[in-house]
């Protein structure tokens, strides 16, 4: 067996590990990358560790310090009361409200389950309390959050364009956010048709145009075992909470309370967020360096009361990015990416080739971490895209990204998981079943409709 086929066994028994064990992938990735670097491809650590992605980390970092910093002033919970209060009574609008707050988290920053787990638990009240359907309201919070997930400054967007600027791949940003916003908007429009939205478009007002919406510490300082390939799952995890001293979806320790609606830090940070997607999209700024720059600004202005953010960045889901990068850094020096990308793109038909990749990476994506997948998949088909396959890196990139992000629908990912959670005066059981039939259709349909859409039509 030769080295570079023991290094694609042993990525694919860490997506097997991380799924059936709560062992965060980064670990196992990047402890792959040293036995796999000195034992097989006989490098240093040195050399290893030149693989890290600095910039990718920083961008990270940044983002999620700067939405944590958003969250614990209070500016997430008074965009939420302003949309809410947008209604004005018309029940019909409230799971489009959703819909659109979860993709505004997400495409400044917030990770998608950080997203979900906030928005989730108003919006399943809501449905509760005006008989919205409970699976029309968690999946229009699941695909709002993955609509957004594609913008330039996002998680997802950092990742996936970081990848493909370094291969030297075609680049272009706004293609993949407008392919996963359409898609997802698309897809929101029909079960919203199919899942009992007519019948609200004919019923009477009758949301109040003031609501109450509590201020949510979503994200909160971690304080037990560190699992999971989407990490947010943490803040809802009932034995770090008792481990904590606390609450589920509280802080460790109380917080001071966010500002009165409105107040001047408050509309100073969502300037600052207008000014960072100015700055990055308008003026090709580092992403990273330009939201720390910016939460450092909002952390100054108010020290005591974010003194707990940089705890609540993300950090597992960082350091999961971190070690796949790391480790496919590996596979790159030792040959295994253009191994398989030769392989790939010597089959019969370039595009059953692309459609096999759009498989795998949906089928993976419903059981582990889609930033894994993205990590992990787009670099594998880097050289098929680059060998003269005829299938545009554009649209592939596009329809990759999508088809890995979509199917967290699924009640086997954290995005899922957390719309179950929290669902109210409806079966459990039931509610199971219909996320997780939902989620195989999804798993099956989508690639095939993205690789027409993206691959197939614009040839």
């Amino acid at each position: 067996m030769t080295p570079q086929l023991i290094s694609i066994y042993a990525l694919v028994a860490m997506f097997v590990v991380a799924t059936l064990w709560p062992i965060n992938m980064g670990v196992l990735a990047f402890i792959g990358a040293f036995l796999v670097g000195t034992l097989l491809a006989g490098q240093k650590s040195a050399e290893i560790i030149a693989g890290f992605p600095g910039g990718l980390f920083l961008t990270l970092v940044g983002i999620t310090w700067l939405f944590a910093l958003a969250q614990n002033n209070g500016t997430i919970d008074w965009l939420v009361r302003l949309a809410v209060r947008a209604v004005r009574g018309r029940i019909a609008a409230i799971p489009w409200i959703m819909f659109g707050i979860s993709a505004l988290l997400t495409s400044v920053g917030a990770v998608s389950p950080g997203a979900v787990a906030i928005i989730a638990p108003i919006a399943l009240g809501f449905a509760f309390k005006y008989q919205i359907s409970p699976l029309l309201m968690g999946l229009m919070i699941v695909h709002g959050a993955q609509a957004g997930g594609f913008s330039p400054i996002s998680i997802y967007g950092g990742i996936t364009n970081g990848i493909v600027a370094k291969a030297g791949l075609p680049l272009s940003p706004m293609t993949t956010f407008a392919a996963s916003f359409l898609v997802n908007a698309t897809v929101a429009l029909l079960l919203f048709m199919a899942l009992g939205g007519r019948k609200l478009l004919k019923a009477a007002p009758g949301a109040p145009a003031v609501v109450n919406v509590p201020h949510s510490e979503i994200a909160r300082a971690a304080t037990g075992p560190q699992i999971f390939g989407d990490s947010e799952a943490q803040a809802l995890s009932q034995q770090i909470a008792r481990e904590g001293g606390g609450e589920a979806n509280r802080l460790t320790a109380d917080a001071p309370l966010p500002d009165a609606d409105g107040g001047l830090y408050q509309v100073v940070t969502l300037a600052g967020l207008i000014l960072l997607a100015v700055l990055v999209l308008a003026f090709k700024l580092d992403i990273g360096f330009t939201s720390l720059t910016i939460g450092l600004v909002l952390a100054l202005w108010a020290p005591n009361t974010q003194k707990r953010a940089m705890s609540q960045v993300a950090w597992p889901e960082i350091m999961l990015i971190t070690g796949v990068s790391t480790y496919v850094t590996v596979l790159e020096q030792m040959g295994t990416i253009s191994l398989v990308g030769h392989s790939v793109a010597g089959m019969t038909s370039p595009l059953l080739a692309a459609l096999l990749l759009l498989f795998i990476g949906a089928v993976v994506s419903a059981f582990a971490s889609s930033t894994a997948v993205l990590g992990s998949l787009i670099p594998l088909a880097v050289p098929f895209l680059q060998g003269g396959s005829g299938v545009s890196a554009i649209g592939f990139i596009a329809a990759m990204g999508v088809a890995s992000t979509i199917v967290d629908v699924s009640p086997f990912s954290t995005n899922g998981a957390l719309v179950l959670a929290n669902a109210r005066g409806t079966d459990r059981d039931a509610f199971f079943r219909q996320l997780l039939g939902y989620g195989a259709l999804v798993t099956v349909v989508a690639p095939v409709i993205l690789w027409l859409l993206f691959i197939v039509v614009p040839r």
